[in-house]
């Protein structure tokens, strides 16, 4: 999913209203916003971190030092690891270091859910609809993710 599209969901999940334009930057296409007030803003998480405080939704940035600490892991994570990483090895491997990390956790800073959850989940749905139609597996529990965030 392109960073773009990604962006746009992100707004409509937080119920703003459409109207940012993205476009995106250099051999990688880093997204970029312009906003209205300053300068533009590059870079999906930046752009997305912007995007839950217009939506006046901080909380989903983390609660206390220690949770906007590892939203932040997380959200460098998102960027440094998952995308650009396309080989079945390197997704295999992703996924298994993922769900177990997971195995103790809700969500991924513990019981609640934040930005980061959703940007990983973005991240990632592409390789999730693969490995559903390669092997026939849909669980109760993707159709309730896919349900939530769309």
């Amino acid at each position: 999913m392109a960073a773009a599209a990604e962006l746009s969901l992100l707004e409509k999940s937080l119920g703003l209203s459409k109207g940012n334009k993205y476009s995106a930057q250099g051999e990688r296409q880093i997204p970029v916003l312009q906003t209205n007030n300053g300068p533009s803003l590059t870079g999906l998480t930046t752009i997305a971190a912007h995007l839950v405080k217009q939506a006046n939704k901080e909380y989903l940035l983390g609660s206390t030092a220690e949770e906007k600490a590892i939203v932040q892991q997380w959200l460098e994570y998102r960027v440094t690891q998952v995308d650009g990483h396309s080989s079945k090895n390197d997704i295999h491997t992703l996924l298994k270091d993922l769900n177990s990390y997971l195995e103790d956790k809700v969500y991924l800073t513990g019981y609640n859910f934040t930005l980061a959850d959703i940007l990983l989940y973005y991240g990632l749905h592409r390789f999730i609809v693969s490995i559903c139609i390669v092997t026939g597996f849909f669980s109760v529990v993707l159709r309730m993710i896919f349900k939530t965030l769309s």
